[in-house]
């Protein structure tokens, strides 16, 4: 069987570099570049995914080059891992997190640069590229193969000039590239056709095959479309990959579904508060795939109405959130859900709305009134706190006792300090591991827990005390994509 993919030669300086570009976002270039990890992995060459340029809220964090911590996208977290190798910051050297519709946050290196932030777009390319270049080339180095993901359309001409993340990667690493389209959208040849044809001669040759992601019916209904696509381009479509309904990875740019999700008899609703500046919110997957778990992502009164549990999970702008809370009357329901003697779970900024103030001085995020759930008071730093640490929940009352004791890696990302109210001190929940004090706390009655750790959800023990539930096995998942690859890159259609 033949697998229509580049393969590394014996002797080569630098590694292969095979590039996923999309024509559009959302085709399914971070998942078809983890699937190629995996498999080249299986293949048994040292491979490492790289994307020059990410714009998420959801990040992980991982090592720097001067070992301390940095974030890079979820997306490339989840590729090393598939890779079956330690992530780092050069794998995403820049991370751009939204803050509001024109403004982010920019991450170089694992590192907050604020001076790139107050830059115009257009004049960073400058700034960023050689960092950029050498990150990939020093993983050129280290590897047999790098995958390399894409970001939107290689072919945004408004955008070609400042590019620093699709084309002018191509052209340095002279990568394989595959163009994938999302055929469920309709359309999927001529979004083809139409990316290929607005790209400049020199970068339509690196174009080497087409991908129809996300198909559903009998393929061979796609006939003559792909033999008259090649003939009008020279490029072949290579593979047609099934539509993935659940395929154990979370969505990148939090593309929910609006009906909840459940497996078998429901005993649990969680609904999970949706706010537009949602952050890390890919670490409920395991959730997800929990039997008798349904999940909502809360935008009304009444998908919270209708839980068992609430979690208000991470925020990019906590203030702008919480007012959005209000404004749709989210609030109330939730500080009825607790009222009620029912779960409520914040976690980072869920945290923080929790507490009865957000003080901001520095101008970071802004200032509000909290939920009030929780006697917590949130001082915004300019100082950004990134770490991952190894943790031991401490001791905890009903209905939280079940994780008392119990241990787990977890990470932290957020600006916010959090204390007790000055004459709360003395009901402080004590801490069952150092150095990482203060970062549990629980309501006088109990049923509201806050946290800043990201990661909880995704700990074996702590998804079977709270649901009973099943493992989440990622290298399952990746073991499945390598096998995906290995049918749908093996026949052009």
């Amino acid at each position: 069987m033949t697998v229509h993919l580049p393969l590394p030669q014996k002797v080569q300086p630098q590694a292969l570099c095979v590039m996923v570009l999309g024509t559009s976002s959302n085709a399914g270039k971070s998942w078809v570049a983890t699937a190629l990890c995996a498999w080249y992995r299986a293949q048994g060459y040292r491979v490492a995914p790289f994307k020059a340029q990410n714009m998420s809220n959801n990040a992980r964090v991982v090592a720097t080059l001067d070992g301390q911590w940095g974030e890079i996208g979820t997306a490339q977290y989840l590729q090393a891992l598939a890779a079956g190798i330690t992530p780092d910051v050069r794998m995403n050297p820049l991370l751009l997190k939204p803050e509001a519709d024109m403004r982010s946050q920019v991450v170089l290196l694992g590192q907050v640069n604020e001076a790139l932030g107050q830059m115009p777009w257009r004049d960073r390319r400058a700034h960023v590229w050689p960092e950029i270049a050498q990150a990939l080339d020093s993983l050129r180095a280290e590897y047999e193969v790098v995958v390399i993901e894409g970001a939107g359309s290689p072919a945004e001409i408004n955008l070609y000039d400042s590019d620093v993340v699709n084309m002018r990667v191509a052209r340095h690493a002279q990568a394989h590239c595959l163009l994938v389209a999302d055929i469920d959208r309709g359309g999927a040849f001529a979004h083809l056709y139409g990316t290929w044809a607005l790209l400049p001669p020199e970068d339509r040759g690196l174009i080497k095959g087409f991908v129809l992601n996300k198909f559903r019916g009998d393929a061979s209904l796609l006939a003559p479309a792909p033999q008259k696509l090649q003939e009008r381009t020279g490029v072949p479509v290579v593979a047609c990959i099934p539509m993935q309904h659940q395929h154990g990875l979370p969505e990148e740019d939090g593309v929910f579904a609006a009906q909840a999700t459940a497996k078998g008899h429901v005993h649990t609703t969680v609904a999970i508060v949706a706010y537009p500046r949602m952050s890390n919110h890919d670490e409920f997957e395991p959730l997800l795939h929990q039997p008798g778990v349904r999940v909502l992502w809360a935008r009304t009164p009444q998908q919270v109405q209708e839980a068992d549990w609430v979690i208000l999970p991470g925020s990019k702008s906590t203030a702008a959130d919480l007012a959005w809370m209000r404004h749709q009357g989210v609030d109330a329901a939730v500080a009825a859900h607790a009222a009620q003697g029912k779960r409520v779970l914040g976690i980072c900024g869920g945290l923080q709305m929790l507490g009865e103030a957000l003080i901001d001085l520095h101008e970071v995020d802004g200032n509000a009134a909290g939920l009030g759930l929780l006697p917590l008071a949130t001082l915004f730093a300019p100082e950004k706190t990134v770490r991952r640490v190894s943790v031991q929940m401490p001791v905890l009352r009903m209905p939280w006792q079940v994780l008392s004791g119990v241990g787990m890696q977890v990470y932290e990302i957020h600006h916010g300090q959090t204390q007790l109210r000055a004459d709360m001190q003395d009901t402080r929940m004590p801490q069952a591991s150092e150095p990482v004090p203060g970062l549990v706390w629980q309501c006088a009655q109990g049923h509201v827990l806050g946290t800043y750790w990201h990661g909880m959800l995704e700990n074996t023990t702590v998804l079977q005390a709270l649901f009973g539930g099943q493992t989440h096995d990622l290298q399952q998942v990746f073991t499945a994509m390598a096998d995906g690859v290995g049918a749908w890159f093996s026949t052009q259609v």
